[in-house]
Order: C-alpha cells, then structure tokens, then sequence
C-alpha cells in the first residue's frame, strides 16, 4: 500500500482517533456540518431537485407506422437502455456532487433509507452539504424499459441473497453484524430486491453512467457491488468523474492487456480479470480511488461459496490497488475489521454504523480534496 494512504490504511490508527479526525475534517469544510447527522436535527433544506434519464438507445422497427392500426410496430420506436436519475442539491452544495450506482439485484433505493428506517447515504451527504444523484441502471429499477428482452424470474432466493451478502448463514445471524434483528427490517431489506429486465452489459450501464456526468459536469462516483464494473469503465470513458468510491466491487476488475492476474479460485468458482488497453487503463490513474470491504470475509479459502466469494473478491481487489499504484495512480483497498470496524455485511452503508462509514468516507474525500 502506498504511503500516500497512509491515513485510511494504517493498521495501527485506532478507531476512535480516525473516527474523530474524520470528524473534525467534517466540521472544518464548508458548508459546516455538526458532529454526525441524525433524522432528529431538524428539516433538511433542499434548494434544488429532479429527475432525468441519461444515455440509451433507440430503435426503429422496419416498415411505416399507420396512425389507424397504432399498435401494429411496424415503423415505431423504442428509446431504452438508459439509466434513470433522481437529484437532490442542498442549500450552499459543495462543489462536486455524489452519483451513486447499485449493485446486483438492487437499484438506488439501497441509497435511500436504511431497512431499519434510519437514514441513508442520501440524506446523511445532503446534510454535509453534498449534492446527490441517485442513479438505477439500463434495464433495473426505474430504467427497466430495455431493447433487449428477458424474462424476470420468479425466484425463491431470499436465503440466498441473506448468505450472500453476508448478514450471516440462514436462519443465524453472525455475531456481532451491524444488521437490525428485527423481523420487519429483514421483510424490508428482502423487499428492496428487484431484477433485471434485460442482460447486464457492464459497458452500457458504464455508458449511461457516462451520459450523466456529460449532464452533469464533474463529480465523485460512488459504486457497490455490481457497479463497480461499469464505475472503472465510466471512469475510463470520461474525465468528468474525478474520484471514485467503490464498496465491494464484484467483478469486472480491469486490468492492463498483458497484466491480468490468473483467475483466483474460490469454492464459489473462478475470479477472473478483464483487460483493456494500457491507453485506457491509465485513466484510472488519473483520479483517487478508495474500495470498502466489510466483515465476515474468511481469509483463507472456506466451504461456504457465499462468504467465501468475497474472499476472492477483497484479494482481486488488492492486486488491481497494486496495479493502479504501480502505474501511478492512488487507489486504496479498506478492510473495515483491519481498521478496528467490526460486523459489516456487504452493505456498509446502510448498516446500524453507517454514520462512522459515512465519516470515513467524508475524511477520505477531504483528504484528497474532493470536498
């Protein structure tokens, strides 16, 4: 790790001292923001807010389309494949707003309040005077009309997705995780699942990504899970986004042609790298970049394919850290228990110590002057 990380990957940096810097950072930027938010601190004043979709394509059925047979298809059109966008400014914004892009199964109400009702990263950014967009990708979510078709399955998978995101092994939680017991916030966090309407394309969600930060000017991408794929490639494509926060990215690490490290196994089956071009890659220098990872990840390989998925995940994630610093870049890889945070599942930031993550990551973004 370089030293230039020194302040987020120190080992040694205890907790509490971290968590107060981060803090103090908070309360010397502008606009002012007063110890951590909380939904009791009053009204949150929004100066400006809307909604828009972003990138996309259209297509035309062939022949000529008869006003007096409208639902023949022949000669209409379909605009599909984009990402839609709600947005919010506070009164005195920063100068760079948050995008922030879901992960696998998910769409931008991950970003909202937490299963437990608390306040999400959405509010919890308003209020330290962060414009946010909030973005659900092509063919998720509110973007779900798509060009390509496919059919939602009906799947009884919520056990699934319990191990997978690391709450604990069904029906026992782990101890110690930062995930309310409650029954109705389970019923809440299974109900934020939704599918996809079409196949994932990791380059044209980047794409549409893209397409908002042509809108938008420059800003900070803030990825989970999934997103994180198409958050390197939307770097990659344009140079509005100058800082990224990934939090357990999944997949779709790239890698410079010829550099790609062998596939790592895992009882979840093979990781294995993307590439692209040198050129391309070295855009990813250009910016800061900083990827969570929470708890319960084993560290040597492990019978249970769902925890054990993330083991190789955290460790494809150092090597690229190592391959982006190698070639100049500053990006570092947080393991939250290395810094003395216990009991995150696979969503950080909406866990019952989203506010000290929240924290965390304001200190790392005034650290590389991105507040």
């Amino acid at each position: 790790m370089n030293s230039t990380h020194s302040f987020l990957s120190g080992r040694g940096l205890s907790v509490r001292i971290g968590l107060a810097l981060a803090l103090t950072l908070a309360l010397q930027a502008q606009p002012a923001f007063a110890g951590e938010p909380r939904m009791d601190e009053g009204p949150l004043v929004i100066a400006a807010q809307g909604a828009f979709s972003a990138g996309g394509t259209v297509v035309t059925a062939p022949g000529t389309f008869n006003p007096a047979d409208p639902l023949n298809p022949a000669g209409q059109t379909l605009h599909g494949d984009h990402c839609d966008v709600i947005w919010q400014t506070p009164v005195n914004a920063r100068p760079m707003p948050l995008v922030f892009l879901h992960g696998a199964g998910q769409s931008r109400r991950t970003w909202e309040s937490t299963p437990d009702g608390r306040e999400g990263f959405q509010n919890l950014f308003l209020r330290m005077g962060y414009g946010v967009y909030l973005l659900d990708q092509p063919r998720r979510g509110d973007a779900g009309r798509g060009t390509v078709a496919q059919t939602a399955p009906a799947a009884t998978d919520d056990q699934f997705w319990f191990g997978r995101f690391r709450v604990g092994v069904w029906p026992d939680y782990f101890e110690g995780v930062q995930f309310p017991r409650d029954a109705e916030s389970l019923n809440q966090y299974f109900r934020q699942m939704t599918p996809n309407t079409g196949p994932f394309d990791a380059d044209l969600s980047a794409s549409a990504v893209s397409a908002v930060f042509d809108r938008i000017g420059a800003g900070i991408l803030v990825t989970h899970s999934q997103g994180g794929g198409p958050g390197w490639l939307a770097v990659i494509k344009n140079p509005q986004v100058k800082g990224v926060v990934a939090f357990e990215p999944g997949s779709n690490f790239v890698f410079p042609e010829g550099e790609a490290p062998a596939p790592i196994e895992g009882s979840d089956g093979p990781l294995a790298a993307s590439t692209v071009p040198l050129d391309d890659f070295l855009r990813l220098t250009r910016v800061p970049i900083i990827i969570y990872y929470g708890d319960f990840i084993p560290e040597t390989r492990s019978d249970n394919p769902n925890t054990d998925a993330w083991r190789t995940r955290l460790a494809m994630a150092r090597l690229w850290a190592e391959a982006v610093n190698r070639h100049g870049g500053d990006a570092a890889v947080v393991h939250l228990p290395e810094q003395g945070i216990r009991g995150n599942t696979h969503f950080p930031f909406s866990d019952l110590n989203n506010h000290e993550i929240a924290a965390h990551m304001a200190a790392w973004l005034h650290e590389k002057k991105l507040d």
